[in-house]
């Protein structure tokens, strides 16, 4: 089983907290839509043997393309690869790009999975992010998207915004649990150096939330959406039960992934793949036959690392009979180590051969993940 990612890189408006690879110039649109097809028929060798089940158009902004373009793209995966008849088919939206009519097209031409950037239920937040659209837009697109047919929503949320309290934070989850979805991402406000965000905080003009008043934040919402009866099924992800993304469980299963478009990463268990941050770049590279990727092949560290950093992030955790069985004995020897000393403080579980993050420990997994992790040769 494999997935395939397609990253649309276009977006009508900049966020100033996003460092996603992304462009505002949409005149390239019709020549980046061939070159995506092109890649998605040239590697379609690389999943030849293997049936997809999951599709993710993401971005970026997939809903700035026509119900045309989108079709089309469908079509390429379905001519060119094995598409499972029961795969999960997601598209990621904005609420400003969409309407009854949108949706039912959408959901109409084979997509079965929504994501919805919605980032806040507070006009303030969202005018400090700059997004486009407004709270009462975005609930009117869960409405109408659940009236399309549409029985698999996932919402985006961020917390730890200058100063976003507790109380404001507490009626953004209360909201999207009202909205009766499925599933819920919610990270915590990130800084990348070359977003707006990262200039106004070294300038001055924004203030860091304190981490203690992040740390409150991720506890209400482990709390509300428990009590709801979702699933934390992931550091940042809850789902209805059995509701979970299969496509970004794939990533953290380590399963095979066809990344397609400027900055889309691959993944076949032996290599990683990621193709060049540029627009210009990745189509002349496809249209002149010429490198438009780098390759890396993975070293057991590589291997064993990723295994520790994906699979601790969920509630599936990580095997140690797994780690006994395909890695080196030292890095058997090493995974021990440190697993007594967070079983004993109470910060991992260890379960029936598993190992997971304990309530306590979801509070700092970075620092729990870095120990597990070997960054040099054991």
């Amino acid at each position: 089983m494999a997935g395939i990612y397609i990253h649309i890189p276009f977006c009508r408006k900049r966020c100033h907290y996003c460092d996603f690879f992304k462009s505002t110039d949409l005149t390239q649109k019709a020549r980046l839509l061939a070159g995506l097809k092109n890649e998605l028929e040239s590697r379609a060798p690389e999943l030849n043997s293997e049936e997809i089940n999951t599709i993710y158009l993401g971005g970026g902004t997939p809903s700035v393309l026509l119900m045309d373009e989108l079709k089309d793209l469908l079509s390429t995966i379905r001519q060119n690869y094995k598409v499972s008849i029961d795969a999960e088919i997601t598209m990621e939206a904005n609420p400003d790009d969409l309407s009854q009519a949108i949706l039912s097209a959408i959901h109409g031409i084979g997509f079965n999975r929504l994501s919805m950037g919605i980032q806040s239920f507070a006009e303030s937040d969202l005018k400090l992010m700059n997004r486009r659209h407004g709270v009462m837009q975005a609930i009117q697109s869960v409405k109408w998207a659940k009236k399309a047919g549409f029985s698999n929503i996932s919402i985006d949320l961020i917390y730890g915004l200058p100063n976003q309290t507790l109380e404001e934070w507490e009626r953004n989850v209360g909201i999207a649990v009202e909205l009766d979805i499925q599933h819920i991402s919610a990270y915590n406000l990130t800084y990348h150096e070359g977003t707006v965000f990262y200039d106004q905080l070294k300038k001055g003009v924004l203030k860091e939330l304190p981490d203690e008043l992040s740390l409150q934040q991720f506890e209400v919402l482990i709390r509300i959406l428990k009590e709801a009866g979702f699933e934390h099924y992931e550091i940042s992800n809850f789902c209805k039960p059995g509701l979970y993304s299969q496509h970004n469980s794939s990533y953290w299963k380590s399963k095979k992934y066809l990344g397609i478009g400027p900055s889309a990463h691959s993944f076949d268990i032996n290599s990683r793949r990621w193709n060049v941050s540029s627009i210009a770049k990745y189509l002349q590279g496809l249209e002149n036959n010429e490198p438009y990727f780098e390759t890396e092949i993975l070293s057991e560290q590589d291997s064993y690392n990723d295994y520790i950093i994906t699979g601790l992030r969920t509630i599936w955790g990580i095997s140690e009979e797994f780690i006994k069985t395909e890695f080196s004995a030292q890095y058997f020897i090493h995974f021990q180590k440190v697993s007594k000393k967070y079983v004993q403080s109470g910060h991992v579980i260890y379960s029936s051969g598993k190992l997971t993050l304990s309530q306590d420990g979801l509070f700092i997994s970075d620092k729990i993940m870095a120990d597990f992790m070997v960054v040099e040769s054991c």
